[in-house]
């Protein structure tokens, strides 16, 4: 039976702009949705919240890769050594010798996961930095090898402008409180020139309160391709998001921040990206906070570029670490100074404080195991489970989930419709399947999102078999899932000439409220 819900339209609610920046057959599983009708249109051409928890109530696949971090959004894990934020997960059972009295056919242990590309689970503050990842910022860099490697640009909104952000590091009130380690890293950008100064306190060409992501692609020379040219840096540190909520167009934000990142990545300038602040001031703002930044992890993943989750530094502290405007940072003060780049106990429960240090943290270990020789912090990650055919369909094993893939490589082309949605767009080029497991009624929202004349829709199926279609949709829809199995087939629309519309897709489940 299905149920609707609300209509999309009704979903995303209309905010103000805050000015200084401030979506059955019978023994199925029931479920309602939200979002645009099973009609004809909704393809292109015919016309929240997850806080990182544990996912208990995703069945037990028994091949969920551990992440030893997963349950630290605990209040005390916000004022924890950040050298423990970035601990990989065990392996010592790979490594554990046989036991004494083990008989000598004994089985060998099971061999650790493959090289590949890494996999940016929810509930670390830092992304993964495995030799897969290095090798591929070590090839990003290898495109333009003359970038200064101690310049960084700062790409934001008003978030990024204020003073409070990486002006510290230029200064004397900088503690570190045990983490000794970081001195080396911020003298190494102490030491970069910056179009006559430094990195910190650089006033960037591509940094403007009031700013959504497309206002640095604006223009041209755009405002990030001016500050590259002035600067000529090897990073950027990027944030974009808590303006384009306002905006109330979430597929163009995902298109932007792709956009931003190849960008950058073309020019050889290695983008570190970060998660947005909670929404204080505004609880139907905030319930988008976690889609936004979902998106931001998935580009994050499927670039294997660094990726820093302040939302979950941020979410324990009272107030959320904002500031009175209950929308950007707070700083802590002490003796009448604010000191941003305190990172004593009582440094962080303030917003800036986090942001400054997860930054440093962050470029910290590229420059390490990129630009020098430590060894990559981090183990190779346990790869994605199934192929993404309807026999054999990949594995959604967390939430958020996100997945960035191309359906000119997609496995499978066997769903060409979707009669049990009565819809009858030509979905005749490949597609990818995935399988979702629940053991208790969840509501999620599901989106997919393309670029230029890549079209891919989004169906909801009871089964592996477009007869069992649910809910489609081109960019997405919410369901309200009861527990069971589910699968979501993003498919390639066909085109006015015959040809698949294949190409680069991003697709994001989260767990809505």
């Amino acid at each position: 039976m299905l149920c609707p819900m609300k209509q999309s339209s009704g979903w995303w609610l209309a905010l103000a702009l805050v000015g200084c920046d401030p979506e059955l057959e019978a023994g199925e599983p029931r479920f309602t949705v939200d979002g645009a009708a099973n009609d004809a249109d909704s393809s292109r051409d015919g016309g929240g919240r997850d806080r990182g928890q544990p996912l208990d109530f995703l069945v037990d696949l028994g091949e969920v890769p551990g992440d030893a971090s997963r349950d630290a959004v605990a209040q005390d894990a916000a004022v924890e050594d950040a050298a423990t934020h970035d601990a990989a997960p065990g392996d010592a059972a790979l490594d554990a010798e046989s036991p004494p009295d083990a008989a000598p056919d004994m089985a060998d242990p099971p061999d650790p996961p493959a090289e590949g590309p890494a996999r940016y689970l929810a509930g670390r503050l830092h992304s993964p930095l495995t030799p897969w990842v290095r090798d591929q910022l070590r090839a990003i860099r290898a495109r333009d090898p003359a970038r200064q490697d101690d310049v960084f640009a700062k790409i934001g909104d008003s978030i990024t402008v204020s003073g409070s952000f990486l002006e510290c590091f230029a200064g004397a009130n900088v503690q570190l409180a045990g983490r000794d380690f970081l001195g080396d890293t911020i003298n190494f950008f102490l030491g970069g020139d910056a179009a006559g100064g430094n990195p910190y306190t650089r006033e960037s060409l591509a940094a403007t309160v009031g700013w959504s992501a497309i206002s640095a692609l604006r223009g041209d020379p755009s405002p990030i391709d001016r500050e590259l040219a002035a600067l000529d840096p090897r990073f950027a540190v990027v944030m974009f998001g808590t303006n384009d909520i306002q905006r109330n167009n979430i597929t163009a934000y995902a298109d932007e921040m792709l956009d931003i990142v190849d960008l950058l990545l073309s020019q050889g300038v290695i983008p570190l990206l970060s998660s947005i602040p909670p929404r204080g001031d505004s609880a139907a703002a905030d319930a988008q906070v976690p889609a936004y930044n979902a998106i931001v992890r998935g580009i994050a993943e499927g670039r294997q570029v660094p990726f820093v989750d302040l939302e979950m530094a941020l979410r324990p502290l009272p107030n959320y670490g904002l500031a009175g405007d209950r929308l950007h940072g707070s700083t802590y003060q002490s003796g009448g100074r604010y000191l941003p780049c305190a990172f004593t106990e009582a440094g962080l429960q303030h917003g800036y404080n986090w942001r400054n240090l997860l930054t440093i943290e962050a470029l910290h270990r590229v420059v390490g195991s990129v630009l020098g020789d430590v060894a990559p912090p981090d183990a190779p990650s346990p790869p994605r489970v199934g192929t993404g055919t309807p026999e054999d369909p990949l594995v959604i094993d967390a939430l958020p989930y996100t997945h960035l893939a191309d359906t000119r490589e997609a496995p499978s082309d066997a769903f060409d419709a979707y009669p049990g949605c009565n819809a009858p767009q030509n979905e005749g080029g490949p597609e990818y399947v995935y399988r979702l497991d629940l053991d208790r009624p969840t509501t999620v929202r599901a989106m997919v999102f393309d670029r230029g004349t890549v079209d891919i829709d989004i169906h909801l199926l009871g089964g592996p078999d477009p007869a069992r279609c649910l809910d489609r949709d081109h960019n997405g829809f919410e369901a309200s899932l009861e527990a069971g199995t589910w699968y979501f087939a993003l498919d390639t629309f066909m085109g006015a000439d015959g040809q698949p519309d294949a190409g680069e897709f991003l697709f994001v489940l989260v767990q809505d409220p």
